[in-house]
């Protein structure tokens, strides 16, 4: 994974520097100035966003924590961690999930069913995602000037249809646990065994077969996916090119699609970029605009994330000396 994360950020911040060369630079700190602070307002925006992903998560964990001992408040700031890991570390896409796994163990939560419930909330992103492109799909055929780009995502979207199915069948039937075990271990150490390789096997399926908490833990991401779209309708409006909110429920699913099929890439860099130009220009954006709009993106990645990576350094700092000073009282 960490060998895929350096060539896909490579590769990713090559297609970054083409775009920004073939673009004009200028151009694009113009269409930022023009903005002006309102678009950070996209930072305590983004909040809306994490809560519906808590939520989501809370719903996989209740029955495996009863006694609510991670609660919506910890469970929202280990969202902002994973969300700032994935997006501003050099890790690949899950390299988050494995940082929240670690995290709520400090509660007091076993691995197995902590690892179960992200993975399963994983694969429901993945399929979540699918439906979010479906929508983008749908408002995209309505939409003039996007004949083109309609049947090569379309083409692209049917022919990938099978990669969700699979994936969720082999979890719930198939067993896969002995991969996540390596995948798990540098995080678990050497506490992951073969019998927690049958728990966490276990609890995928556990996980999977509550049918109702999936459904609505699906339905609470999918309106998370959503409310991103509300980022690039604000941003454009504030840089004079506004787009109907179609149009803005469809720059955003085509940005998750390009996103998540290079999840290798760190952060999405360049990905992001080349997918607002590329399907931009069906709505009249020109490529200043759209790389204008994922510079703000960022900046409110960077405004999010820096203060949750912080957060996390501290409290894994306190957690440390905490421990030493404890070993330390034993020893004597």
């Amino acid at each position: 994974m960490k060998k895929a994360a350096y060539i896909g950020g490579v590769l990713g911040f090559a297609l970054l520097v083409i775009l920004f060369v073939r673009a004009d630079f200028a151009a694009i700190v113009r269409t930022l100035e023009s903005g002006g602070w309102k678009l950070l307002w996209l930072v305590p925006y983004r909040g809306s966003f994490y809560a519906l992903y808590a939520l989501c998560w809370l719903t996989l964990l209740a029955p495996v924590d009863p006694a609510g001992r991670a609660g919506f408040g910890y469970v929202f700031w280990v969202t902002l961690v994973r969300d700032a890991v994935d997006r501003l570390l050099p890790v690949a896409s899950v390299g988050g999930s494995l940082v929240g796994v670690r995290l709520m163990r400090w509660r007091g939560l076993a691995a197995a069913p902590v690892a179960a419930s992200v993975i399963v909330e994983i694969v429901l992103t993945l399929l979540v995602v699918y439906l979010f492109i479906g929508l983008g799909l749908v408002l995209m055929a309505e939409s003039s000037g996007s004949a083109a780009a309609y049947r090569r995502v379309a083409v692209a979207f049917l022919l990938s249809l099978p990669v969700p199915a699979v994936t969720l069948w082999l979890l719930r039937y198939g067993s896969v646990a002995d991969r996540l075990r390596r995948v798990l271990r540098p995080l678990l150490g050497d506490s992951v065994k073969q019998e927690d390789t049958a728990a966490l096997d276990l609890e995928l399926r556990a996980s999977l077969h509550r049918t109702g908490r999936f459904t609505i833990a699906g339905a609470l991401q999918f309106l998370a996916l959503v409310s991103g779209s509300f980022e690039i309708w604000f941003a454009l409006r504030l840089f004079g090119h506004p787009v109907p909110v179609a149009g803005a429920v469809v720059l955003e699913s085509m940005v998750q699609a390009v996103r998540h099929l290079a999840f290798a890439v760190p952060g999405g860099i360049g990905v992001q970029e080349a997918g607002l130009v590329v399907f931009g220009q069906a709505f009249g954006i020109d490529a200043q605009s759209a790389l204008a709009v994922s510079m703000a993106k960022r900046l409110r990645e960077v405004g999010c994330g820096i203060p949750a990576l912080i957060s996390w350094q501290w409290a894994e700092g306190t957690r440390l000396h905490r421990q030493m000073r404890f070993h330390s009282e034993e020893s004597r």
